[in-house]
């Protein structure tokens, strides 16, 4: 009898022992991951998108107001030639079209030299101490993380939150998305009930490129009009240095 509760005793502690190994690995790949991530995160930052042709496609639908185009990117081209437009709302642009579509871009460019423009920094969006493991997959892994959009006011604080997708076998991130857990007022007299931000990638040698990024936002303004916004911005046709055109 005594040897038996001896034996039970030598089998709870090593099923303890065993279960705090497995515990403290765990915790090693996760840190390990969440380091993976937060490089993958910063490849993104540092891809030199100018050297990549690329053709865009524009989606907005704005309480049903909705507007298209198709846009063209020629990469190590002048900044004169860089972008094309190639349709309006279906249609071939015309002439005032073209030429008020590159003054917005040539501002733009502009801007962007001055370091004024609002492109995504994803260091800042996504708090790199607050990634936190969700699943880990043989092909991919998922981590929430606390979202921080200086865009959309103070009001917003705490109020996103964010779901992040590693590709493990190709070492990139797949998928950002971003979602609200409760309303919040960007601007005054604005309040935001739902919003969804998603921004997927795409990884081409060793360059991680945008592929798309969608919004999808429902709301009211003045208390009275409905803010009801769905938006996508799509990649594709990417083209290392090209300086050739695409048809349309």
């Amino acid at each position: 009898m005594h040897h038996q509760y001896l034996n039970v005793g030598l089998l709870i502690s090593f099923l303890s022992i065993s279960f705090s190994t497995m515990a403290q690995q765990d915790s090693a790949n996760a840190e390990q991951l969440k380091a993976q991530v937060s490089k993958a995160i910063s490849h993104i930052m540092v891809t030199p998108r100018e050297q990549w042709s690329v053709k865009v496609v524009n989606y907005e639908n704005e309480e049903g107001d909705i507007t298209s185009s198709i846009e063209h990117y020629i990469a190590n081209e002048q900044l004169e030639k860089k972008w094309r437009l190639l349709k309006l709302n279906g249609n071939a642009p015309t002439q005032k079209q073209q030429n008020d579509y590159l003054e917005e871009k040539l501002k733009h460019e502009e801007q962007k030299s001055q370091g004024k423009s609002h492109s995504l920094n994803l260091n800042k969006l996504i708090q790199a101490n607050s990634l936190r493991l969700k699943a880990n997959l043989s092909s991919h892994a998922e981590f929430s993380f606390q979202v921080t959009m200086k865009k959309l006011g103070d009001d917003a604080k705490g109020k996103l939150s964010g779901v992040l997708s590693y590709n493990k076998h190709h070492d990139f991130v797949e998928k950002i998305t971003i979602t609200n857990n409760a309303e919040f007022s960007p601007v005054f007299s604005a309040n935001i009930t739902d919003i969804e931000l998603t921004f997927e990638f795409i990884k081409i040698n060793d360059a991680v490129l945008p592929m798309q990024q969608a919004l999808n936002m429902k709301g009211t303004f003045a208390f009275f009009t409905e803010i009801d916004e769905v938006s996508t911005t799509t990649f594709s046709d990417y083209q290392h240095k090209a300086t050739t055109t695409m048809s349309n």
